[in-house]
């Protein structure tokens, strides 16, 4: 399953936004893979904390080989040392074995926090260990494809901000204005950001002033 969105958002954005608009058309439709189950998203997103997304993959795919469905009742039997054996930290292991018994406990009622807005959802993932609110901020978008997440605190978005529009770097003023421009369909912006970051449009190129 992908992030859905179409002519609707990417039309809005085109009328907001010149060079968005243009990044847009050469880039084409973006497929952006989403976890709709939230107990598997928060898993998978303390997983890749940190670390390189074939890491990441290669974690997630170890995990779902030899547990099969990624839920409460298949993480509390693995236990702390076969789910390290995965390839993770026992910090993280932890972290998810807390939130595990949270929702067995019914402490954390997942069909509570799907329904939240998006900032008090925000505000009671972040409670949880191991969760911030940039994590938060990608479950909002890649398990409940909430339509207006862009977030400060990814260093992809701010480098694709500047490839864009040529920025030596983003302030939180700055970001707070590109915010407004793109809502309510900041999602589909971070997509295209994300993009041009990866290297999607090979002229653009990063203006941060290179560290000596």
């Amino acid at each position: 399953m992908f992030f859905q969105y179409g002519a609707e958002e990417t039309e809005y954005l085109k009328k907001k936004d010149k060079i968005l608009g243009q990044i847009i058309d050469q880039i084409g439709h973006i497929e952006r893979e989403v976890r709709p189950d939230l107990f598997s998203a928060v898993v998978y997103s303390i997983i890749g904390q940190q670390i390189s997304t074939k890491a990441h993959n290669t974690i997630w795919l170890k995990m779902q080989m030899e547990l099969g469905e990624i839920n409460t009742e298949s993480i509390l039997a693995a236990g702390r040392d076969r789910l390290q054996q995965f390839g993770t930290t026992y910090h993280k292991v932890d972290y998810i074995l807390d939130f595990a018994r949270k929702v067995k406990s019914g402490a954390v009622n997942l069909n509570h926090l799907s329904q939240l807005p998006d900032e008090e959802l925000i505000a009671e993932l972040s409670q949880l260990k191991g969760i911030g609110v940039w994590t938060s901020e990608m479950i909002l978008l890649f398990c409940l494809q909430r339509p207006d997440v862009f977030s400060y605190g990814d260093l992809a978005i701010l480098r694709g901000i500047r490839m864009a529009y040529h920025h030596k770097e983003i302030s939180r003023e700055r970001f707070q204005k590109y915010r407004q421009r793109f809502s309510p369909y900041c999602s589909v912006a971070s997509l295209y950001f994300w993009a041009v970051a990866g290297g999607a449009i090979p002229e653009m190129k990063d203006y941060a002033p290179k560290k000596q």
